[in-house]
């Protein structure tokens, strides 16, 4: 049976990582993945709550992106913290989340979630560019 921790291979944990450290390349923002094996009641306020325990609202600008899977339960919610919210806004997470959902269909949900990360690096390149001085401030680690 599948689980959070052995729902992707190595390898496609790799694609993923990998696709966290490329977008971050463009920005100052942080994108994180977290799985969980079931999501109890609201997807969206599961994942805030994740996000709080990453601690993700405490990047200096405020510009975290979490993107949230429940396999079991085939839940999906994508949220960013305020500095990018207030940019982006409600409709662009939820037409991301019907993009990610389009592209699980096809299969390969491993390069539809790294298409997203990359997605999500683009937006948030245009309102937080990297800096020379940036910093690493989250990992780039998928956490369960």
């Amino acid at each position: 049976m599948k689980t959070a921790k052995n729902f992707f291979t190595k390898q496609e944990q790799e694609l993923i990582i990998n696709s966290i450290s490329t977008a971050e390349l463009k920005t100052s923002g942080e994108i994180r993945l977290h799985i969980d094996n079931i999501c109890l009641g609201n997807v969206l306020k599961r994942t805030e709550k994740v996000f709080t325990k990453l601690n993700m609202h405490q990047t200096a600008e405020r510009n975290g992106v979490l993107i949230y899977l429940s396999i079991l339960d085939k839940k999906i919610a994508i949220v960013g913290d305020v500095g990018i919210h207030q940019k982006l806004g409600d409709a662009f997470w939820k037409q991301t989340v019907n993009e990610v959902i389009e592209k699980f269909k096809t299969g390969n949900k491993a390069l539809a979630l790294a298409d997203c990360i990359l997605h999500c690096g683009n937006q948030l390149s245009k309102f937080f560019p990297r800096q020379e001085d940036d910093k690493n401030e989250l990992k780039n680690n998928i956490s369960f």
